[in-house]
C-alpha cells in the first residue's frame, strides 16, 4: 500500500528498497538504494535540505539521479514519483480462488535475517509481519554448512535465540500480540544427517530441513537422503523439496513417493514455497502429497521485508491445486502449532 506523504528521506528510500525486494528486482539496482539509504542516514539534514534545493545531491557519493529525486521530492512534502511507479510495479497477485487461503494463513514459518544471508534485521522483518496482520513468524536462519549464506554455528544460534528473547520482549512491551518463533532452515547432508546437533534443534520451535548442496545425487541415495531427514523427530518442514531455480535449475530427482509417504507418516509438511524463482514443489508433486495426506506450510522463504507479501503466491498455487486448508499448519495459532509439532 502506497504510504501517505510527507515521508521522511529515510521512509521513502526503505519503501522503496521494500518494493524493490518485493518484485525481485536485480540486486545492483536495491544496492544503490540501501547505498543512498546509508547516505541520507550519515549526512546533516540541514546540509541534505539545501542539497536538495541547490539540486547537488548527485555530488554526494552514492547518490544518483533516481535516488535524489527520491529524496528531493520526500523534502518537498510528497511521495516520491519512483516511489509511486515501483509500489505499482511490484504488487502481488493474489487470485479470488487463493484469497481465503491467504486469510487462514496466521504465520509465516521459513524466512531469513542478516545473521545469514538476509537483507533487513530481525525487528524490520518482525515489524513488517506484524504490518502484514501475522500472529507469528519462524526466524530459520541458515545452518553453518551452507557458508555462501553465512549460516549460523551452534555458538551463533545460541546468541541468536537470546536476541530473539531480547526482541519478542520488547515487541509484547510495545503491546503486539506477535511472537517471534525460533527456528533454523538446517542443511540436508549428503548422507540424511542434519548440519546441527539434535540437541539444539530439540531447542527449536520449528526446524525447516532442506538440500542445497549435491542436488544432482542419483534418485536412490537422494530418496534415502530425504526420508532419513524427514523422519528425524526434530524435522517439522521439508524445505523446497526439488530445489529447482525455475528456468535456471531443474529440479532433484527423488522418488516422491517415498518421500511424501515419509512426510505423511511422520507429520513432517511439505513446504509449498513461495519465492517466484522456486514456487517449489512443482504442480504434478504437490498433487502426489496431497494424495498422500501430508501436511503443508505456505512460506515465503523471504530474504527481505518486501519478500515477506510472497505468500499469495503459494495460495494460488494451494488453491489451484485444491489443498485442503485444514491440512496447512500455518493456519494454526502459535500455541496449537508448537503443540502441533511437539506431539
Amino acid at each position: 500500500m502506497l504510504p501517505a506523504a510527507p515521508l521522511t528521506p529515510e521512509q521513502a528510500l526503505l519503501r522503496v528498497i521494500h518494493c524493490l525486494d518485493r518484485s525481485l528486482a536485480s540486486p545492483f539496482k536495491t544496492k544503490a538504494f540501501v547505498r543512498a539509504l546509508d547516505v541520507v542516514r550519515t549526512t546533516d539534514p540541514i546540509e541534505l535540505a539545501e542539497r536538495a534545493r541547490d539540486e547537488r545531491l548527485t555530488e554526494l557519493d552514492g547518490i544518483g539521479d533516481a535516488t535524489a529525486g527520491v529524496i528531493t521530492e520526500a523534502l518537498a512534502g510528497v511521495v516520491p514519483s519512483y516511489l509511486t511507479k515501483i509500489e505499482a510495479e511490484s504488487q502481488v497477485e493474489l487470485t479470488d480462488a487463493g484469497a481465503p487461503y491467504r486469510a487462514a494463513l496466521r504465520g509465516d514459518c521459513h524466512l531469513h535475517s542478516t545473521w545469514s544471508d538476509g537483507g533487513a534485521e530481525i525487528e524490520a522483518m518482525a515489524a513488517t509481519a506484524i504490518d502484514l496482520g501475522h500472529e507469528y513468524m519462524v526466524l530459520t536462519d541458515h545452518s553453518a554448512r551452507l557458508t555462501i549464506a553465512h549460516g549460523l554455528n551452534e555458538q551463533r544460534l545460541a546468541d541468536q535465540l537470546v536476541e530473539i528473547d531480547r526482541i519478542n520482549a520488547e515487541i509484547a512491551t510495545a503491546g503486539h500480540e506477535f511472537r517471534i518463533l525460533t527456528g533454523m532452515e538446517v542443511d540436508i547432508l549428503e548422507d540424511g544427517s542434519l548440519d546441527l546437533s539434535d540437541a539444539m534443534l530439540a531447542r527449536l520451535d520449528i526446524v525447516v530441513a532442506s538440500v542445497h548442496s549435491k542436488l544432482r545425487m542419483e534418485r536412490k541415495p537422494m530418496t534415502e537422503r530425504m526420508v532419513m531427514a524427514v523422519a528425524n523427530p526434530n524435522v517439522d518442514i521439508l524445505g523446497h523439496c526439488t530445489g529447482r531455480m525455475i528456468g535456471k535449475r531443474d529440479p532433484s530427482t527423488f522418488d516422491a513417493d517415498f518421500v511424501f509417504a515419509a512426510c505423511a507418516q511422520f507429520d513432517t509438511a511439505v513446504e509449498i514455497n513461495c519465492r517466484p524463482e522456486r514456487l517449489d514443489p512443482p504442480r504434478e508433486l504437490l498433487d502426489l502429497a496431497i494424495e498422500y495426506g501430508c501436511w503443508f506450510s505456505i512460506d515465503s522463504d523471504a530474504h527481505a521485508t518486501g519478500q515477506l507479501e510472497w505468500q499469495p503466491l503459494g495460495c494460488n498455487r494451494a488453491a489451484e491445486r485444491s489443498v485442503p486448508i485444514e491440512r496447512i499448519i500455518n493456519t494454526m495459532s502459535a500455541d496449537d502449532l508448537l503443540a502441533f509439532v511437539d506431539h
